[in-house]
């Protein structure tokens, strides 16, 4: 499963600076983020090509973060392809969480980020299959 860092950051000019400075520093590559605002605070989730080492680095520099568990799933860039995705794990009963991705113009594959609340334990990696989609390992998303 990929790894988010979720970083808690408050919501002044020149946060989002800090944190890109910090990775730049080590060396670490920041492939997709958001940023969503709650008022005095905020969230910047981020992935990253080694997300242990970024969590490590920022904790180390005092920015109260944590690393979580999501699903990278990779989704040809066709209309209807969300709707099917997200139909395939409603019928499972797989509640969405959080979710954001990004499609490459040049491979015409987007990738989902999808954090879920799986109940009732189900094979997520058989039901995405079955639905013409494949989640990505850790190898294969950081060797991207």
């Amino acid at each position: 499963m990929a790894k988010q860092v979720t970083i808690f950051l408050e919501n002044r000019p020149g946060r989002m600076k800090s944190i890109s400075d910090i990775l730049l520093e080590k060396n670490l590559n920041i492939w997709a983020f958001t940023i969503q605002d709650r008022g005095d605070f905020g969230l910047m989730k981020i992935i990253v090509d080694k997300p242990d080492q970024a969590q490590i680095v920022l904790a180390e520099r005092g920015v109260a973060c944590v690393l979580k568990d999501v699903l990278a799933v990779i989704v040809p860039d066709r209309p209807g392809n969300l709707e099917k995705l997200t139909t395939a794990l409603l019928q499972k009963n797989v509640n969405i969480k959080d979710a954001y991705g990004f499609v490459c113009p040049t491979g015409k594959q987007g990738i989902c980020y999808l954090e879920v609340e799986n109940p009732a334990g189900i094979d997520l990696e058989t039901v995405i299959a079955e639905h013409g989609f494949s989640i990505l390992n850790d190898k294969e998303l950081y060797d991207l």
